[in-house]
């Protein structure tokens, strides 16, 4: 099995991209407070969790993501010496 690390990097960062899309639209279709101007909803704290933590799992996809794509270019980088 031929596994190519930079197509799986590139289809993480795209993934991480769609769930922080997602949790953001979900943040941002919330009800604002009720002390806010236009309130007709009732808001609670435990309905940013979920997003919120989308959103730090996107953030994290996309670190291990760069990893990858770093360590690829170091092993390129050292065949690369190693040939020439």
């Amino acid at each position: 099995m031929n596994i190519n690390p930079l197509s799986s990097a590139t289809n993480l960062i795209t993934n991480a991209q769609q769930k922080a899309d997602t949790a953001a639209q979900t943040i941002a279709r919330l009800p604002v407070q009720g002390q806010e101007v236009g309130s007709t909803e009732s808001f609670q704290a435990t309905d940013l969790f979920k997003p919120v933590l989308s959103l730090k799992e996107a953030e994290l996809e996309t670190s291990a993501a760069t990893k990858i794509i770093q360590a690829q270019d170091k092993m390129l980088g050292s065949l690369l010496d190693i040939k020439a």
